[in-house]
């Protein structure tokens, strides 16, 4: 279904802050979720577009979505 709305468990917003800040938190975050979890990331830091899915895929975790709208980025990851 490639419409299906994926609904996050948790939210985390990091609009303003600067890399590496919001990849480490992401991380730090997927970390506390149980399996199976979905975490929504918020962020406009130009390099999370990269280093938020890299980290979280060497992580183990599963990038879901990535979307931009202006300057936010977006991600959806499940631990």
């Amino acid at each position: 279904m490639k419409n299906q709305k994926i609904i996050p468990d948790y939210r985390l917003e990091l609009q303003g802050e600067t890399c590496p800040y919001p990849a480490i938190a992401t991380i730090n975050a997927l970390e506390k979720l149980k399996k199976g979890e979905v975490l929504e990331v918020l962020s406009d830091c130009a390099q999370s577009i990269n280093n938020i899915p890299m980290d979280a895929k060497n992580h183990g975790y599963e990038v879901l979505q990535i979307h931009q709208e202006g300057c936010t980025i977006s991600f959806l990851i499940r631990k």
